[in-house]
């Protein structure tokens, strides 16, 4: 009888699994074995190259790259404003959710989520032309208040961006930030309603710290998601390819070296270094906002 439980256990996760080996593991086991190797070109290159094994020169030259480190600070310091912005709102979303009443909430919740519903590209399709000052609205409207913007200047494209991904990721977030305020007691608030506690008091003293794994579990996922940070820029760098370089974030700087320069085992080292550099950002965040017995 236990046999067959297991046997049926791992039936159900056979799917899981096989995907899980084909889609992620082989693609990174393959991508491990192309760095390790370099092709070098013959002649005038006419007549193709030869591979060679090269260990961990492609690495050493990622390392040593200004391109490519430049790429990482620059969306590391606009990943330390971002992120904490967007998660500040989506709590602020979720707590509002949380001290309306069922109904009213749900067709909120519904409102706030139609956002993320909308594919990434489709998304910043959306907004590039909301920006346009020959299209787009927002132009015209910040003229009658006397504004004078360029949405895709130097200084205005992070910003732009930004906005872009919060308006884009508050509804993912405060859904499971909700959800998780969704399993305070309600006896809770109650109790502290009778000694004279304010809603506000309530929400930093109580919410707040109950859902604070759901914050932490949204702050990893946007840091994965931000340093991965690729279909938004690339739509602003048809628009101003003199602010948006082809090196101004890190996957625009491996799909570069894979697809323009052809240099595909020097992608696939760029590629394990960002993966290396993501599970550490993530493990040092996870580190920071998290404490034994919690």
């Amino acid at each position: 009888m236990v046999r067959a439980q297991r046997w049926k256990g791992a039936g159900f996760t056979a799917p899981f699994l096989l995907g899980f080996v084909f889609l992620y593991v082989v693609p990174i086991g393959y991508a491990v074995e192309r760095s390790l190797f370099t092709v070098r070109q013959s002649g005038l290159g006419l007549s193709g190259g030869t591979t060679r094994f090269a260990g961990l020169h492609n690495y050493q030259r990622g390392l040593s790259d200004s391109t490519f480190l430049g790429a990482v600070w620059r969306v590391f310091l606009f990943a330390c404003v971002q992120i904490p912005a967007m998660l500040v709102i989506s709590l602020l979303l979720a707590l509002l959710l949380d001290y309306l009443a069922g109904r009213v909430a749900n067709r909120f919740r519904v409102a706030l989520l139609v956002p993320y519903m909308i594919p990434g590209v489709v998304a910043a399709i959306v907004w590039v032309n909301l920006y346009s000052p020959n299209v787009g609205p927002l132009t015209a409207l910040g003229k009658v208040f006397g504004w004078s913007w360029n949405f895709f200047a130097p200084s205005m494209v992070w910003p732009s961006i930004g906005n872009l991904l919060t308006w884009h990721g508050i509804g993912y977030n405060m859904l499971i930030i909700y959800a998780a305020l969704q399993s305070v007691p309600r006896e809770l608030f109650d109790a502290a309603r009778v000694d004279g506690a304010s809603e506000l008091r309530i929400a930093l003293r109580i919410k707040v710290p109950y859902v604070r794994g759901a914050l932490v579990l949204t702050g990893m996922i946007s840091i994965i998601g931000m340093l991965q940070i690729f279909n938004e820029p690339m739509l602003f760098r048809h628009v101003t390819p003199q602010t948006v370089t082809d090196s101004f974030t890190p996957i625009m700087v491996i799909y570069n070296q894979a697809f323009n320069a052809g240099d595909y085992n020097y992608a696939a080292a760029l590629s394990v270094l960002l993966a290396v550099l993501l599970g550490a950002a993530s493990y040092v965040f996870y580190r920071l906002t998290t404490r034994e017995g919690t």
